[in-house]
């Protein structure tokens, strides 16, 4: 059976493959509460806020704290 007034058979898609985001530096400034770091990923178009507590001494291999959500990345990768 034949027919133009068919719809097409839809094809699965792909998600984006999941990925371990490495965050680089863009920039930050002291604040009250500790060092504001701005970051994104070097690998997708994610950006976050990081928080270096004052509280946490230099020497600390502490990773910072993540003040937001990756945002600008797909809804589909998970970090």
């Amino acid at each position: 059976m034949t027919s133009t007034d068919t719809l097409p058979i839809p094809r699965p898609t792909t998600a984006p493959m999941a990925h371990e985001h490495f965050w680089l530096t863009e920039s930050r400034h002291s604040t009250s509460e500790g060092i504001v770091v701005y970051v994104r990923c070097g690998a997708c178009t994610a950006r976050r806020i990081d928080l270096r507590p004052s509280s946490a001494a230099p020497s600390t291999s502490l990773p910072p704290i993540a003040m937001s959500r990756s945002v600008g990345e797909s809804p589909n990768v998970r970090p």
